[in-house]
């Protein structure tokens, strides 16, 4: 990457079924989108999206999961202690 253009794109050719082209042009009219390849980037992006919160799911997930039971129900304490004391802070 070059300093001066951070978000360069980079040409690819892609083969894609004629359905798959048809979706595309489809969105591209229904977005107003510039080009089929903008709506192909956004899909993608959504799909980069959903795949990292998924595996932040699994980790969050696989970090409770590995806790022992003290450890649960400490955090478990600490959560409730602290619904109780925002709860009970005024509002301005």
């Amino acid at each position: 990457m070059t300093a001066g253009k951070p978000d360069r794109k980079a040409k690819k050719s892609y083969t894609l079924s004629r359905a798959s082209v048809a979706f595309l042009e489809t969105m591209r009219k229904k977005r107003r989108a510039a080009s089929s390849s903008a709506v192909l980037e956004e899909i993608l992006q959504a799909a980069r999206r959903e795949q990292d919160r998924a595996s932040v799911e699994r980790a969050v997930t696989g970090y409770y999961g590995s806790l022992s039971t003290q450890e649960a129900t400490d955090h478990s304490e600490w959560g409730e202690f602290a619904l109780h004391e925002f709860s009970n802070e005024e509002r301005p």
